[in-house]
């Protein structure tokens, strides 16, 4: 059986002193900001291979570079809707599964994510409900689902380092199989900035 899948990713637009707040204090503002372009840019080409759509859901309307980009990359730019993090992933979702048969969530925050590892998870897609990318830092890095359900997003300590057991445990409440992929790394803190330099990223 093959399934449609589309992929998903959620950024935030790059505006200093709005994005990777984190990481200001290290870097200034306006570093962090251009950290985030990097990041983003970097995430938007990743490869295409297995998607039948691709989604940038940006929290702001974008500026003409990276509209440009998007579009030669073939990324449909689309604003977030409203809502904390998980109202926002869980609308995302059931959009897109209304639209194709399984969805793929990213965020552009991890650049070790790559086109081996999208390809994974629409691999696992075909066997398993849902799969999750753990990160480092008790989080996730990708959420790929087959079908959705409120209570995979509410209530959700967003930004903890329990927010992949905690959805593990609702979904074995749910009863929905899942695959984990192998833990990957984000970029959220100072102690993160060395690793850029090791995939060519400098800061």
């Amino acid at each position: 059986m093959s399934l449609s899948i589309s992929l998903h990713m959620l950024a935030r637009l790059p505006v200093p002193g709005r994005v990777k707040t984190r990481l200001i204090p290290a870097l200034g503002e306006e570093g962090a900001c251009d950290l985030q372009r990097t990041l983003l840019e970097r995430a938007l080409q990743l490869p295409s291979d297995g998607f039948s759509e691709r989604f940038l859901w940006l929290d702001d309307s974008p500026d003409t570079e990276l509209q440009t980009l998007a579009d030669q990359l073939g990324w449909t730019l689309v604003e977030q809707p409203a809502g904390d993090l998980g109202e926002r992933m869980r609308w995302i979702a059931a959009l897109g599964l209304a639209e194709s048969d399984a969805v793929v969530l990213i965020g552009n925050d991890c650049p070790a994510l790559d086109g081996e590892y999208l390809s994974g998870a629409c691999i696992a897609l075909h066997a398993q409900s849902v799969v999750l990318g753990p990160a480092e830092d008790g989080g996730y890095v990708l959420l790929g689902l087959r079908r959705v359900d409120p209570r995979l997003f509410e209530a959700m300590p967003w930004g903890t380092d329990r927010v992949l057991s905690l959805t593990r445990e609702r979904l074995q409440q749910l009863d929905w199989s899942h695959q984990l992929l192998p833990v990957l790394w984000d970029v959220d803190r100072p102690e993160d900035l060395p690793r850029l330099a090791a995939l060519g990223i400098r800061v």
